[in-house]
């Protein structure tokens, strides 16, 4: 069996003592119990407590970012059932390791074992591979504990899905990362050399990755400093890590969403946020632009007609000033947006009309205001008793121009807010005026 599969530790006699064993591994937790954060799984009503309390656990998918504790818990909860721990990475495993990884947990289950099968990044198998998994799912065979970064239900076969429990791993708190420094220091038995507000700092630089903070402790501890250093001095010695942020994954979608519902929410400050948010991430700042007047016309509409001309109007500041200062531009946009007034009137009033016109769509217009530009077409009636509006009183004719079949529909229905407020004064008007030329 490939070292890649099997979980036996090097003997210690092999070990040199020039090369301790990183920070990061020492701290492993040795108990389900000591691990730092994700008590909304691990609980003892958490589905992962629940399952283990009664001794019956299913396979499961960890999702989650890095470093918060996927492997750990897999690792301990083969501890835990007295199963063989097995694990493996999908960037690096291919069709013939997984049937080697397969026929070693059949001899193991027909000598008494079990295997529990940790599969880091399993997105990256493809629809074949994941489906290998199923028939040694259903028999028992393995135990599956799949880990990915990537939001399962898009990644993953429905098959392996249904056979398994997807459990979120959230990123560690700023309290949770403390906790974990506390332990790194007792483990190294010194306190870091860095002042209240340099350690608040270093944890905003882990960004909720409790590995990359220990990564930076060692690199910090291994320093030659006489005075505890300040936030200042701190952020020159390290590079801050970069925000997770994926712009064809689900990262972008789940910011987009948020800088839309903060701008239909009102809110300027989240908006601009989670503007800046995605401006960090390398978001290109042309998406943010066409969203930004997707925003306009959809959740404002014409409660501010204006907005959606600032949209424009940012939009070609920015393709003429490019970066970093159209993005000035793009964010006044973004303030514009949120203080704006809020309508949807416009956009529920396109879906219902273009529903209704799926449904009637043969129907044709009512002959009367149809051209007639030839005698057979005159003959037929096409023009006949058409109103000219601009000749009747008010310029109003109040004739009908929906198909003869089909009742007179109201789409548009204008709030009372913003320029829609004179909109709805004028929908009331001509209201009026159509049940006068009714009467009359």
């Amino acid at each position: 069996m490939s070292d890649l599969f099997t979980t036996d530790e090097v003997p210690k006699s092999h070990k040199s003592p020039l090369t301790p064993s990183p920070l990061a591994d020492r701290l492993r937790p040795k108990a389900l119990g000591d691990v730092i954060g994700q008590a909304q799984v691990l609980g003892a009503e958490a589905p992962l407590g629940v399952m283990l309390a009664s001794g019956s656990l299913s396979s499961i998918i960890f999702w989650g970012p890095p470093g918060v504790g996927k492997t750990t818990i897999a690792r301990l909860l083969a501890d835990e059932t007295d199963l063989h721990f097995v694990q493996i990475s999908a960037i690096f495993t291919g069709v013939p390791d997984l049937r080697k990884v397969f026929e070693a947990a059949k001899l193991r289950r027909q000598n008494g074992k079990g295997t529990l099968l940790f599969v880091d990044e399993i997105h990256r198998f493809n629809k074949a591979q994941q489906d290998s998994f199923l028939p040694h799912m259903e028999d028992g065979t393995i135990l599956l504990v799949g880990a990915t970064t990537e939001n399962p239900s898009f990644e993953l076969n429905a098959a392996v899905m249904s056979r398994s429990q997807v459990m979120v791993l959230e990123r560690l708190s700023l309290a949770d990362l403390a906790l974990m420094a506390t332990r790194a220091e007792e483990e190294l038995d010194r306190t870091m050399p860095l002042d209240a507000r340099a350690r608040a700092t270093l944890f905003e630089m882990a960004d909720g990755d409790g590995r990359t903070l220990l990564n930076l402790i060692e690199q910090i501890m291994a320093w030659k400093v006489t005075e505890p250093l300040t936030s200042d001095q701190l952020g020159k010695r390290l590079m801050r890590r970069a925000a997770k942020y994926d712009k064809s994954g689900e990262e972008h979608y789940n910011l987009i969403s948020a800088l839309h519902k903060s701008v239909r929410g009102s809110d300027p400050d989240a908006a601009l946020y989670w503007f800046a948010r995605m401006l960090e991430g390398g978001e290109d700042p042309r998406y943010l632009a066409r969203r930004f007047v997707r925003m306009a016309v959809e959740d404002i509409g014409l409660a501010d007609p204006q907005a959606q001309t600032i949209c424009m109007h940012a939009w070609e500041t920015y393709e003429r000033l490019g970066s970093p200062e159209g993005e000035l531009a793009l964010s006044q946009a973004v303030i514009y947006l949120a203080l704006a007034p809020k309508s949807n009137a416009g956009y529920v009033a396109y879906k219902a009309a273009r529903e209704a016109a799926r449904k009637t769509g043969s129907e044709p217009p009512p002959k009367h205001i149809l051209n007639a530009p030839t005698k057979m077409m005159q003959e037929q009636g096409y023009g006949a008793g058409y109103a000219y509006d601009h000749d009747s009183e008010d310029g109003f004719s109040g004739q009908n121009f929906f198909p003869d079949t089909l009742p007179r529909t109201q789409f548009y229905a204008p709030i009372e807010r913003g320029f829609e407020r004179d909109l709805a004064k004028r929908v009331a008007y001509f209201e009026k005026l159509r049940a006068k030329r009714s009467s009359e």
